[in-house]
């Protein structure tokens, strides 16, 4: 067995902490200039004190799991329902927290009017806009990073999905879409968000095929969201690796929709083990130079999307259904715990100085790559 092998066993061995470090989270985050988020859903937000107060104490961002999806924020072509996305924002307003927005094109959770339309490339550019900047343009400086395209690739493979966007505006909808969004606030962090790219494959290599292209030709691209919906047992050696791809093009990474699903029973040892597999995630956006966040997807295990989409598994969140800490907060503390008095590597590592040429290997022609325009430089505040 290898030195790099049992130095890894060794880290995965290590005994968490004996006590659930419920409110030690946030501040943790912070002391490594990384954000740790939770996505929410308007109802428990707004009346379970106990999902309230897992919000607050535990994280620093929160994503809304469905209210800015298109069939809840424009039921109609010409009607908007703001009252879910605001209770969003306000809430995370309330208590000091950022919130990033999900999701502008995406192929599921349309509207009928929408999906069911036909459209020619003139009628949908239009509606596209007309979406992107109601959305964008209300809560203009107050969601500051936003999931432009979410899931752009088929499931299993490198093929460009065969959605709406796509079937009528060919495959440079994607950065239609995003000059878009960039026109509708210039400020915002804008975001591919990807499954299935967390590992080395056909799939992770299109989609850095596919984000090369667009920075290449300077469109407005500021990250790549790898969503992190993980079979118990399956987490990828490679995770680290892969979300370096993209930080050593220039874009930041985060962890977007974290959640570790158990077969059932969930037993005491599945959940230690998968205590350890959420320390294994937190630590790989810790030795990434970019990754700015880690987000999870729910709350409770009462709320999470994991058994009504793939029933015979259960126990995905850090918290179980009652609102009680499960060892997966243990193992995301002890991450940052290990690497509090320290630095995190490449963190003051010189950017490339503006109008500066860099070589890129494998690319075609001399090699040169022109940079990216200053839209796709990484802000000087903090991430939420």
């Amino acid at each position: 067995m290898g030195a790099a092998v049992l130095t890894v066993t060794a880290t995965l061995l290590l005994a968490l902490p004996d006590r659930a470090p419920v409110g030690e989270l946030p501040a943790l985050a912070r002391s490594h200039g990384i954000g740790l988020g939770v996505a929410v859903a308007v109802d428990p937000l707004a009346r379970d004190g106990g999902y309230q107060d897992v919000v607050t104490s535990n994280y620093t961002s929160v994503t809304a799991e469905n209210t800015m999806k298109w069939e809840y924020v424009q039921p109609e072509r010409d009607e908007f329902d703001w009252s879910g996305p605001d209770a969003v924002v306000d809430f995370a307003r309330r208590h000091g927290l950022g919130v990033r927005g999900h999701t502008l094109l995406w192929h599921n959770q349309q509207p009928p009017w929408l999906s069911e339309g036909t459209w020619t490339g003139t009628e949908l550019r239009e509606v596209m806009r007309e979406h992107t900047d109601a959305l964008l343009g209300r809560y203009r400086g107050r969601i500051t990073t936003w999931d432009v395209i979410n899931e752009p690739l088929v499931d299993d493979g490198p093929r460009l999905r065969d959605n709406l966007w796509h079937r009528v505006l060919g495959e440079d909808y994607i950065a239609e879409a995003l000059r878009m969004a960039h026109e509708a606030d210039p400020g915002a962090r804008l975001y591919i968000n990807e499954f299935g790219i967390e590992g080395a494959g056909p799939k992770a290599d299109a989609l850095h095929t596919l984000v090369t292209d667009l920075l290449d030709r300077g469109v407005p691209l500021h990250g790549i969201g790898f969503q992190g919906h993980f079979v118990h047992g399956s987490v990828p050696e490679d995770l680290t690796e892969q979300m370096r791809r993209y930080s050593d093009l220039g874009l930041d990474v985060t962890v977007s929709e974290l959640d570790v699903r158990i077969p059932e029973p969930a037993g005491q040892e599945q959940l230690e083990e998968q205590a350890r597999e959420y320390r294994r995630v937190v630590q790989a956006c810790l030795d990434v130079p970019r990754c700015v966040n880690v987000t999870v997807w729910g709350v409770s295990d009462q709320h999470s999307w994991i058994p009504e989409w793939f029933p015979g598994y259960t126990a995905a969140l850090p918290f179980d259904g009652s609102y009680r800490p499960k060892p997966a907060l243990a193992g995301m503390a002890q991450a940052l715990e290990r690497r509090r008095t320290g630095t995190r590597p490449g963190r003051t590592t010189p950017r490339t100085p503006p109008g500066h040429r860099t070589r890129l290997k494998n690319s075609k022609g001399p090699g040169i790559r022109e940079p990216r325009p200053a839209s796709a430089e990484r802000p000087a505040t903090p991430p939420p």
